[in-house]
Order: C-alpha cells, then sequence, then structure tokens
C-alpha cells in the first residue's frame, strides 16, 4: 500500500504530500515518513528532526533557508492546531524566482509540505498552540542560516491574517535589493 501521494505544485520540486492513514474504530496508524519513499526528492538522508509550538494565533515565523553547503530539503507536518505554509523559491535563474506557494497544514488534514533546496520557508498559525514536526536534511549551522523579511513588498505576501508576533531576528531581516539575483543551489 503506498502511504503518500505526492502533488505537484506550480513551483518546480515543491510538493504537497497527501498521507494515506490507515483508519478503524480504534483511531488510525499513519506514516510521516519513509526513507525509501523520500529518497526520490533528495540524494542526501534525513539528518535532523525538529518539533516547534507557536502559541498564539496570528504569529509568523520565517522566511527561513540556509546557503549551500548547508541547503536543506524540509518535510513539514502540523501535528496540532492549523498553519498556513508558504516556500519561496529563491533559486538563481528559477522561472519561478521570488514567487511562493502556500498551502493550509493542519492536524485533521492528512498533509505535509516537501521544501526542496532552495525555497525559504514560513508560516502564520490560524489557530493558538500550533505543533509542527520539520524533518531535515542537514543539521542547523548558524553561519548558514538566512532568511527573507516576511513584509517585505518585492515578495507580495498576502498574509492571511493580521501578523500578531513576529521575532525580533525575523523582524530584522533586510529588504531585498533590487539587484539580487538569488541563491545559486546545487
Amino acid at each position: 500500500m503506498n502511504r503518500f501521494e505526492f502533488e505537484e505544485t506550480p513551483l518546480s520540486g515543491l510538493k504537497v504530500i497527501k498521507r494515506q492513514p490507515i483508519n478503524d474504530d480504534r483511531g488510525f496508524l499513519e506514516r510521516l515518513f519513509c526513507k525509501d519513499s523520500f529518497c526520490a526528492f533528495s540524494a542526501k538522508p534525513v539528518t535532523q528532526i525538529n518539533h516547534t509550538l507557536t502559541r498564539d494565533m496570528g504569529t509568523v515565523r520565517g522566511l527561513h533557508y540556509q546557503i549551500p553547503p548547508f541547503a536543506e530539503t524540509k518535510i513539514v507536518t502540523c501535528l496540532r492546531g492549523e498553519v498556513w505554509d508558504i516556500a519561496v523559491d529563491l533559486r538563481r535563474n528559477s522561472p519561478t524566482f521570488l514567487q511562493h506557494h502556500s498551502i493550509i497544514l493542519s492536524e485533521n488534514n492528512f498533509t505535509s509540505f516537501l521544501i526542496p533546496e532552495g525555497f525559504a520557508h514560513g508560516f502564520q498559525s490560524l489557530s493558538s498552540d500550533c505543533e509542527l514536526l520539520y524533518f531535515h536534511t542537514e543539521e542547523f549551522k548558524k553561519d548558514a542560516e538566512r532568511g527573507l523579511n516576511a513584509l517585505d513588498p518585492a515578495l507580495a505576501i498576502a498574509w492571511p491574517e493580521g501578523i500578531t508576533n513576529r521575532s525580533s531576528k525575523d523582524e530584522n531581516y533586510a529588504l531585498l535589493e533590487s539587484d539580487f539575483a538569488g541563491v545559486s543551489f546545487p
């Protein structure tokens, strides 16, 4: 039985994953990750798993990415609550450079987001006490960490709710310069 259905998005490489739980009168069993199913999307193995809690509705986290050689593929899953999850294409010379795609992830929709190298990632909590689980193909490297300002007019992101909270780090990311040409990813 195939436990995952991979759906294309308008941005090449960015995938929506529909998980196929097994249900019975006791509840369900759901596979969140299988190495064989995901090796087609990244030559790198999963090396780090993170779990986050976002307490307040309207909070925005991101938009984060790591530069090569520590660029990472992420699989993002919502375990509790509901978020509006977004990825922005930063790949130099990509036909969809600086375009973004978003989806709703919730504890009820059995959906994950596969975000390949070359994309910045962020989300807005649409409910209180949202918990996300992240599978990463690279460990966090502070020196390789970068970010985009979620309110940058060049990105034209229409956040679904008023923004109630952001970290000072996220608020202080500079706006993109007009000559920003993206990042070269392998």
